[in-house]
């Protein structure tokens, strides 16, 4: 046999211990837990893969903000709409009972602030009316499915938006992802194969300001760890389910080599605490992996 052929089955055979050492510790984290959970890892620079219930396709919640912001950036590549175009915020699109920072920053409405603003707002801090007021730009949910089918994504469906989640529990599971596919599509977006360079520059500047989910996927990493992020979370029922409790994430390494992780906890009848600190003790274990 050929040195680099046994050096490359030396190399997988290391690797392969390696993501199975990860994947028991997974298990681990994972054992005895009242969840459905997806995780997908994907190395950048070294292919490195994994996944558990990775095509599983579970409710998204507010992680799908990333899929909309990226349709609205790609209308603005097209020159269809502009980061500096004044969008009007009133009473009929600042809506009540809703998690909405923008709302608490404009409770009067009759103000128009630029686009970039609203964009910054639903995905740095996950502003539901953010959310809607871009889908309503947009022009519907069947916008951002068309661009994501248009770039190869699978395993992503979005159907309604924030205001009609929060009339219906169930339509949550009509807005759908697997962990594999949000890996697959922040590989897609790190490689400028969703954007033009400016707005993929522009988003990654924006999810790296995310101030939504501390304790989360950064909660264990080390301090100033650069995470290019997205949260969702549904809160709980009146049964006390939780119909998910989310994060996706481009995580930048000391050596300057990336990976993707997507965490997705459905059905959870844990406590919130507990359901966060799943996603907060696998992200710890895979920037252990990568680490060594």
């Amino acid at each position: 046999m050929k040195k680099t052929a046994l050096l490359f089955l030396l190399i997988s055979a290391f690797s392969w211990a390696q993501t199975s050492l990860l994947e028991q510790k997974i298990n681990s984290i994972l054992k005895n837990k009242k969840a459905t959970v997806g995780v997908s890892v994907l190395g950048f620079e070294n292919g490195v893969k994994y996944d558990k219930n990775g095509d599983k396709k579970l409710p998204m919640q507010s992680v799908f903000k990333f899929h909309i912001a990226a349709a609205v950036l790609n209308a603005v590549d097209q020159g269809k709409l502009s980061l500096d175009q004044d969008i009007m915020l009133d009473k009929s699109n600042l809506l009540e009972n809703t998690w909405s920072p923008l709302r608490d920053k404009y409770p009067a409405g009759n103000v128009e602030i630029p686009l970039s603003e609203v964009i910054e707002y639903t995905v740095a801090k996950s502003d539901n009316n953010g959310c809607d007021i871009l889908l309503k730009l947009l022009g519907g949910t069947q916008v951002v499915q068309k661009f994501m089918d248009s770039k190869g994504v699978k395993g992503f469906q979005i159907k309604y938006n924030e205001e009609d989640m929060h009339k219906d529990w169930n339509v949550q599971y009509e807005n759908y992802s697997t962990t594999k596919s949000d890996a697959d599509v922040l590989k897609k977006f790190y490689d400028g194969k969703l954007l033009s360079k400016k707005s993929t520059a522009y988003l990654m500047k924006v999810m790296l300001s995310t101030s939504t989910g501390l304790n989360k996927m950064v909660e264990q990493l080390p301090k100033n760890t650069p995470v290019a992020r997205k949260t969702g979370a549904s809160g709980k029922n009146k049964a006390g389910l939780t119909g998910a409790e989310n994060e996706i994430g481009i995580v930048t390494l000391p050596n300057g080599k990336h990976y993707a992780l997507a965490v997705f906890v459905s059905n959870s009848m844990e406590t919130d605490a507990v359901s966060c600190r799943m996603i907060s003790d696998i992200s710890k274990e895979v920037w252990e992996y990568f680490n060594k």
